[in-house]
């Protein structure tokens, strides 16, 4: 496709299939596809209740065939790359391991071996309960070379968290390890392991990897040690190719009512848009250039960002990068800088709520001593950043200079939807942009008409990627009700955020339409008002959430972690409030000034870095709590009931 037609909003349905069908060509196929794409949008039933709907059906590459772990592994031994880094592995104790693509091949066969000799085949689901490890990525690629769904899980979930997943999947198989380091600890993870797949289960086997060397319980017949199990099998598997729509893997998303929802994700599509959008986004854009790349995106493995761009879209093009197992603090707040100058760094690619960490921990920027200039280009993800934090980010990491490619897309979409161009000369903190080549976006109100420029409206993707989600495990009508019904005569996917296009036509993202705020008839962003909290040099992390006012109709609640260094000293509560209603009332408007101020360790923060605002409204609130087994620092929300409950007075109570 010419992108600059795209640039022009000439986006039409043939140069967008024109498109993909060049960037599947990128990869390795066993057959070749006889259809690009074919969708089926949700439409009446016309025998069937009023108001119901047929699920939507998506397919991409139909008749094609090929292997996912193929494509990421062998494919580049074959073209002569086999002693090409692919993993620089970092431990947090500080161990070390580097990975070349024909040792990653000989470990990718040895454990689709292992997994066909415990009873896997296509098809079969298995769960991996594991942090950041070489491990971890093996066993992931090892199940997509046989063929297998996997489901990955963040290695700091609860028991039942895991539970949930395991019995909702019918995994047959679960990957674990005797334990994790953590914050300079060895956190044990087994017994969470039995713990989970106690009840009814489908489980016959549990995987475990030796990790920190803790003695475990064992179950004799079910549990099997990894370095038993794979250590003792063929390096040597020839991979099947598969259907493009065979699944590869389930994600679960946290959703902000029930239970979380397994996304289904194909194969084919899938890698297509990982890959392409990877080279697109991060890779140099001079090939002869790429041998430099260092590639570090630094989200969990189990978080759908690491699956595009630390698994599938970084293995695919050949690239090498570097896997982290710690916390960015451990054991001092510089750990991240000193991986970039030792491993030359080129691509960092993390979330907001990391930057404002970095940005609380060095006010005035990296440490003398640090090399970091070895990065070519910053990348955020996971919410839209808040412009404060996004100049230290590139002035700082990126000598003022680098390329930021500040991207938006979810779990549903697998892929990159929107981001400025790496090659932009100029930027707007904060500022999604616009959609990729080969997608599109619109903003639009309730009943799908276009907003104007700076009004408030929802995002919907009018035409999506071949990444996109097909389905919810086991629950085809939600992904309906949750994705697909409101624009169903348009076929637009909803993606239920508010977004605004400014005066250039480029896109902000302003958050989960949930957290709107409704004060008094004004319609205000939580992220506006967070950035400008952040923009307070007392302020490194903000949580605003809307709270029930019998006057205004909302009321604003903000959840502040104040920066040290610069921070208020001793002054006392009544003052710290009063300073930052004040600060928001000059920055935004005096309608925007919070009802409450409270003073907080830490706000709630899913893996993929959002801050879960309607958790805050429940504490504020003192109604029951839904759903926080997505969370990665489950253990603040004690902390933040007690703030409220010292509260003068008390929360629920605004005056």
């Amino acid at each position: 496709m010419d992108l600059s037609l795209q640039e022009a909003g000439q986006l039409t349905d043939a140069n967008r299939l024109a498109f993909w069908d060049r960037a599947a060509h990128r990869l390795e196929w066993a057959t070749e596809w006889s259809t690009v794409h074919s969708f089926e949008p949700a439409r009446p039933v016309t025998d069937g209740a009023d108001g119901d709907l047929t699920v939507p059906t998506i397919e991409w590459f139909a008749g094609g065939r090929l292997n996912v772990a193929y494509n990421c592994v062998d494919r580049h031994v074959d073209a002569g790359f086999g002693d090409k880094v692919a993993l620089h592995f970092e431990g947090e104790p500080g161990d070390r391991r580097t990975v070349t693509y024909i040792q990653l091949q000989a470990e990718v066969s040895r454990a689709a071996n292992a997994l066909l000799n415990l009873g896997i085949d296509q098809g079969d689901r298995v769960v991996i309960y594991l942090p950041v490890l070489v491990e971890t990525i093996v066993i992931t690629l090892a199940c997509a070379r046989i063929g297998a769904v996997h489901s990955l899980v963040f290695g700091g979930f609860s028991a039942e968290a895991l539970r949930f997943r395991v019995e909702d999947t019918g995994a047959k198989l679960l990957v674990t390890t005797d334990g994790q380091y953590r914050r300079g600890t060895a956190v044990p993870v087994k017994a969470n392991a039995d713990k989970a797949v106690s009840g009814q289960n489908s489980i016959e086997h549990v995987l475990v990897v030796r990790r920190t060397g803790d003695d475990v319980q064992w179950t004799d017949g079910r549990d099997v040690w990894w370095h038993e199990a794979v250590g003792a099998a063929s390096p040597h598997h020839v991979p099947e190719a598969f259907d493009a729509e065979t699944p590869l893997f389930i994600m679960y998303t946290s959703g902000t009512t029930g239970k979380p929802k397994g996304l289904v994700h194909t194969s084919g599509g899938y890698l297509t848009q990982a890959s392409w959008s990877f080279e697109y986004l991060f890779s140099h854009p001079e090939p002869a250039r790429r041998e430099r790349d260092v590639h570090w995106c630094t989200a969990d493995l189990a978080w759908v960002t690491a699956h595009t761009y630390e698994i599938y879209g970084p293995l695919s093009n050949g690239a090498t990068q570097v896997i982290f197992e710690g916390t960015p603090n451990t054991p001092h707040p510089g750990r991240h800088f000193e991986i970039i100058e030792r491993y030359r760094v080129t691509s960092y690619y993390t979330a907001p709520t990391l930057i404002r960490s970095l940005m609380g921990w060095f006010p005035d920027g990296v440490p003398a001593g640090y090399d970091i200039s070895s990065i070519r280009l910053l990348g955020t993800v996971g919410e839209a950043t808040n412009p404060e934090a996004w100049r230290w980010f590139r002035e700082h990491l990126g000598s003022g200079t680098a390329p930021v490619v500040d991207t938006w897309w979810q779990s549903e979409t697998g892929a990159t939807i929107l981001s400025p161009r790496p090659t932009d000369t100029s930027f707007k903190p904060g500022c999604a942009s616009r959609a990729l080549p080969g997608v599109s976006t619109r903003i639009v109100d309730d009943a799908g008409e276009p907003v104007p420029s700076g009004e408030q409206g929802l995002i919907v993707v009018d035409r999506t990627g071949p990444a996109m989600a097909r389905t919810v495990w086991g629950d085809p009508q939600r992904y309906l009700d949750s994705y697909w019904r409101k624009f169903a005569a348009q076929g637009w996917f909803l993606a239920g955020d508010g977004a605004r296009h400014d005066e250039d036509g480029d896109t902000w993202i302003l958050g989960r339409v949930d957290d709107v705020l409704n004060v008094s008839g004004h319609r205000l962003s939580t992220i506006e008002v967070e950035s400008a909290l952040v923009a307070h040099p007392w302020v490194v992390e903000a949580g605003v959430c809307p709270v029930a006012d019998p006057r205004t109709g909302h009321a604003i609640a903000a959840f502040v972690v104040l920066s040290g260094p610069s921070g208020p000293g001793d002054l006392p509560q009544d003052e710290v409030t009063r300073v930052l209603r004040d600060h928001v009332a000059t920055v935004i408007g005096p309608i925007a000034r919070p009802a409450a101020v409270v003073v907080v360790e830490d706000v709630p923060k899913t893996r993929s870095g959002k801050i879960m605002r309607r958790l805050l409204t429940q504490l504020f609130e003192d109604k029951t709590l839904g759903d926080t087994t997505s969370l990665q620092n489950e253990a603040c929300v004690p902390g933040i009931a007690a703030a409220l409950a010292a509260r003068t007075p008390p929360a629920p109570a605004l005056r």
